[in-house]
């Protein structure tokens, strides 16, 4: 590609070199630099791109993006100095990739809790609609039906924009996608064409990164702050922080709500283990989830679907048909009695709601066993609110590991305990075994009790100094099983 043509979107501080150049491959990657390439130096967490300057002028690139230009300046390299890198790399990748955001309907999820069902049940929606679609998760990516692993919830803007290109290419027509703060802080998304815009909630999360909620709910409203007139913006009216968040937003606003008028208004007319009968604005429909916060993914996904034009009626009737997503409320029942669930909950907030469900379903006919731990190198202190949160809507807790990361898990156990009271120690057991401590619940576990193993959902591994070890809690639920 022509680099002037490349960098069209780009307002650089300074240019030096000339554009009349061709370009054969962008990268922020000094190790893939050669012959042609155009590099983008970013200030990332753990290295700086421009300590790499030199290193890619030698191995040929033909230009570079950068924030401070280098002592030494190659004659044969172009030098482009920018205020933002990382925005730079956005808008970069978005023309690199030929703009495919804006040849199909993108929408963005985002939001503390919710993310992951909102944006893989709008998917799932949409190819029964009979369209061809993409997603862009936590879990999974998809272009239309050939699943591609995820590696993180929002990947890098190349990342992204190669697989919106890939999906435009398989006749992809909708594409829906997690919209992470780290995401939006770090401007991976800069230059895509939004078609929309779901908020879920927000709370306690990620401050080992953003330091203060202030920041973390900043980063979440940039979204919505950028998003076009053109677009749509749908706010949870439940949460206090809704309206902050598109206090400077351009697009048309519509709000959803389980508790008060809204544009998009559910209520829930009966809750069992199996499903529910909500009226969804006045209109009846039977689903296969269980808790309010369900009821408002589902709210969001019908408001959704309702502002890109699709009929109420049928987007119903395809609602009932959805089936919770990996790791969100699994139900595994016991040969003796009892019921596991496997959740995702890994904050303070996701972990209440989930409990507050199971104990409306429960009534007092039965225990609740949770089994929940902390992630290691991440927000210290979320994890005796966890404990809190876990005891105040459980009979029995059982702390365990998480994903201790490059952390010593008795560590993290010791600073969940401090969320323990002295009255309430007797109702705690700590195992630092995930796999031990899953089987103890389930051992304790009588006919009509409920375990609830929170916190890690559908992943499949437990990340210990750097190495990703196989670990699937519903596979060692399944195993225990075997030997009742």
């Amino acid at each position: 590609m022509n680099l002037e043509t490349l960098t069209r979107d780009l307002t650089p501080i300074q240019l030096v070199g000339e554009l009349d150049k061709t370009v054969t491959q962008l990268t922020f990657d000094s190790r893939l630099a050669g012959p042609g390439t155009l590099f983008v130096a970013q200030k990332g967490t753990k290295s700086d791109g421009h300590a790499y300057l030199e290193d890619v002028a030698s191995k040929g690139a033909v230009a570079v993006v950068c924030e401070q230009l280098p002592a030494t300046l190659h004659p044969e390299v172009t030098y482009l100095q920018v205020t933002n890198s990382n925005r730079a790399l956005g808008l970069l990748a978005c023309a690199w990739y030929g703009h495919p955001s804006s040849k199909m309907t993108l929408v963005g999820v985002t939001g503390t809790n919710g993310k992951t069902t909102i944006a893989t049940l709008l998917y799932e929606l949409y190819r029964k609609l009979g369209y061809k679609a993409g997603l862009l998760s936590t879990v999974c990516n998809y272009i239309d039906a050939t699943q591609i692993k995820a590696t993180h919830t929002t990947p890098d803007a190349l990342a992204i924009n190669e697989l919106l290109a890939a999906m435009v290419d398989a006749g992809c027509t909708h594409a829906f996608m997690e919209v992470s703060s780290h995401a939006i802080d770090q401007q991976r998304i800069a230059g895509l064409h939004f078609a929309g815009g779901i908020f879920t909630n927000i709370t306690r999360d990620h401050l080992d990164y953003h330091l203060t909620f202030d920041n973390y709910l900043k980063a979440k409203k940039a979204f919505f702050d950028t998003l076009p007139s053109t677009a749509f913006a749908l706010i949870n009216a439940d949460d206090k922080n809704g309206r902050i968040m598109v206090q400077n937003c351009k697009a048309t606003i519509k709000d959803y709500s389980t508790q008060r008028m809204a544009d998009f208004k559910a209520k829930v007319l009966e809750n069992h283990f199996e499903g529910m009968q909500l009226s969804i604005n006045q209109r009846e429909v039977a689903v296969q989830f269980i808790g309010r916060f369900n009821v408002s993914n589902l709210l969001a996904i019908y408001g959704a679907a309702c502002m890109l034009g699709e009929d109420p009626e049928t987007i119903l009737l395809v609602l009932s048909t959805l089936k919770p997503v990996s790791g969100r409320l699994e139900f595994m029942r016991s040969p003796t009695g009892f019921l596991a669930i496997v959740d995702y909950a890994h904050t303070p907030d996701a972990l209440k709601n989930v409990l507050v469900t199971l104990n409306e379903l429960v009534e007092g006919q039965g225990r609740i066993i949770t089994v929940v731990g902390a992630g290691g190198n991440r927000d210290k202190g979320k994890r005796p609110l966890m404990a809190k949160e876990a005891l105040a809507g459980s009979q029995l807790v059982i702390l365990t590991s998480d994903n201790p990361r490059f952390e010593d898990p008795l560590t993290i156990l010791a600073d969940m305990q401090e969320g323990v009271s002295v009255v309430d120690r007797k109702r705690v057991l700590s195992q630092v075994d995930r796999k031990e401590a899953i089987r103890t619940a389930c051992l304790m576990a009588t006919p009509g009790d409920v375990i609830l193993v929170a916190g890690k959902g559908h992943e499949d591994y437990q990340e210990i100094q750097g190495v990703k070890h196989p670990f699937d809690d519903k596979q060692v639920i399944a195993d225990v099983y075997a030997t009742l």
